[in-house]
């Protein structure tokens, strides 16, 4: 089992967005680190044995001003 989940950002524009959303990602608990690309518009999640749940992950990204869904 990888422990990594994938989502679609939406909403980025600038290295700043996906600083945001790195950011706000890797604030949410579980998460040990977020890699968010502009062009795909894809964030990897990865995580620790306590998965994140996707929803905490939606929230934390809607926070920072931006949309995100599963991939």
């Amino acid at each position: 089992m990888r422990n990594e989940i994938v989502l679609k950002i939406s909403g980025m524009k600038c290295d700043g967005c996906v600083k945001s959303v790195k950011t706000a990602l890797e604030g949410t608990k579980g998460v040990i680190s977020a890699e968010v690309d502009l062009l795909s518009a894809i964030a990897i999640v990865r995580f620790n044995q306590e998965k994140p749940e996707i929803g905490s992950l939606i929230d934390s990204v809607k926070k920072a001003g931006f949309d995100a869904s599963p991939v």
